[in-house]
């Protein structure tokens, strides 16, 4: 696993080094909060690790620009002079945890251990929206409160893009919030099934198969001898394309319990304040003030026939936020257009040419990432095989670009930091 370590003293960061010798962790090490921003863009990394003061720009504001470009990065900050206004701010930033300088080294490699079992698993945020005013919605919402007093597998049914993975994480904070929750696409796993390092990880928690009708028939057996191998506290989610069908054998395992996720169309009392819900969680992220939406826009919104269900409102919102530095939004052109086949790239901070330029390279592959898997309609392998990459591939870069492989809403787009 990869860390990230900003630290401008000299002795003290070799110090950490050293500590890390030999661990499970392969170290970068700076000095410079800008160097590290330039390591994020050019590889990922799992754990970042800063002090709060920082030549040229605090701890705070590192995080914040490293978390733009790696939503799922975890962050730990240490200090000597932090003052409990820094230390909540850093939470909300999405900090894990503050070290107050000087700390024992022991601390520090718990902690480590700490994040290195949630990194391939972490629990869903419970703050993420969950909209239910529209009876099809409600119902389902009360299907979940009677499944998470249960320990039974359940099988999401509904069409791509609706949130059978919203759903399944939904089921799962109910059921026990602070657990792993891991979810894999099931058109990644190969004939050896799932790793069994992962399954290790989510003992206690959740695992959630992603799109089961791509499951491989050599995949089947591998699978369903690591259910049997599960045990008890291991729960089995998985979602399902309606009309799609099961071997028997699976069929027999997840299909104790089935709960149908309705289409975005069926919930039109939700729409509004979906998007709402979902714009303030963009902006937020962004740190900018939430946008409003004007008559106009909502009046797009609602007559619309969202083919794409709820992942295609989210991806609509994402290139508006990401495109409009306004207080409101007043129209959605690419509805009135039917669809954008223009690339559009936020304006990548100003620095040297070949930073610029690496910055948009990156947003420009995401979205066209994005725009593969939306012209795929969410079907993975029809997406790798559109971009020419193998499906391994393809689930490696949308991991490196913070993209989920599970049917879900894709991420709102990041401006470039």
């Amino acid at each position: 696993m990869d860390l990230l370590l900003v630290e401008d003293k000299d002795s003290f960061r070799r110090l950490l080094i050293q500590a890390l010798e030999g661990s499970a962790w392969t170290v970068r090490a700076v000095a410079d909060p800008q160097e590290a921003l330039r390591a994020l863009e050019a590889a990922p990394s799992q754990v970042l690790v800063t002090d709060l003061r920082l030549p040229g720009m605090s701890g705070l504001e590192l995080i914040r620009r490293a978390r733009q470009l790696h939503p799922t990065l975890r962050v730990v900050l240490m200090s000597a002079f932090g003052e409990p206004r820094d230390i909540v701010a850093a939470m909300r930033l999405g900090a894990e945890d503050f070290l107050p300088k000087p700390f024992d080294l022991e601390v520090f490699l718990a902690l480590l251990d700490r994040l290195r079992a949630l990194v391939g698993a972490p629990p869903p945020d419970p703050a993420e929206p969950w909209i239910a005013h529209s009876a099809p919605m409600q119902a389902l919402d009360q299907a979940l409160r009677r499944a998470a007093g249960t320990d039974l597998p359940v099988l999401f049914l509904g069409e791509r893009g609706a949130g059978k993975g919203r759903c399944a994480r939904r089921l799962h904070t109910l059921r026990h919030p602070g657990a792993p929750y891991l979810a894999l696409a099931a058109a990644t796993l190969g004939p050896e099934g799932p790793d069994p390092a992962l399954l290790q990880r989510v003992q206690g928690g959740s695992l959630y198969l992603a799109g089961l009708e791509h499951l491989a028939p050599e995949s089947v057996a591998p699978l369903i001898r690591a259910m049997d191998a599960a045990g008890p506290g291991f729960h089995w989610l998985a979602g399902l394309e309606a009309g799609a069908s099961l071997a028997p054998e699976l069929a027999q395992r997840l299909g104790a319990l089935e709960l149908r996720v309705p289409p975005l169309r069926e919930r039109r009392e939700d729409l509004l304040a979906l998007a709402k819900a979902l714009l303030e969680r963009g902006a937020r992220l962004e740190g900018r003030p939430v946008p409003w939406l004007e008559r106009p826009a909502e009046r797009q919104l609602l007559e619309h026939a969202w083919p794409g269900n709820v992942r295609e409102l989210e991806a609509l919102l994402g290139r508006t936020l990401g495109l409009s530095d306004g207080p409101a939004i007043r129209a959605f052109p690419d509805l009135e257009l039917g669809c954008s086949e223009l690339l559009s790239l936020p304006w990548p901070e100003r620095g040297p040419l070949d930073a610029m330029v690496r910055a948009a390279a990156r947003s420009a592959e995401a979205q066209l990432l994005r725009r593969a898997l939306a012209q795929s309609d969410g079907d993975l392998p029809e997406a790798a095989e559109r971009l020419g990459l193998t499906l391994r591939g393809l689930a490696q870069r949308l991991r490196d670009h913070g993209i989920p492989l599970e049917d879900r809403e894709s991420p709102l787009p990041r401006k470039a930091p």
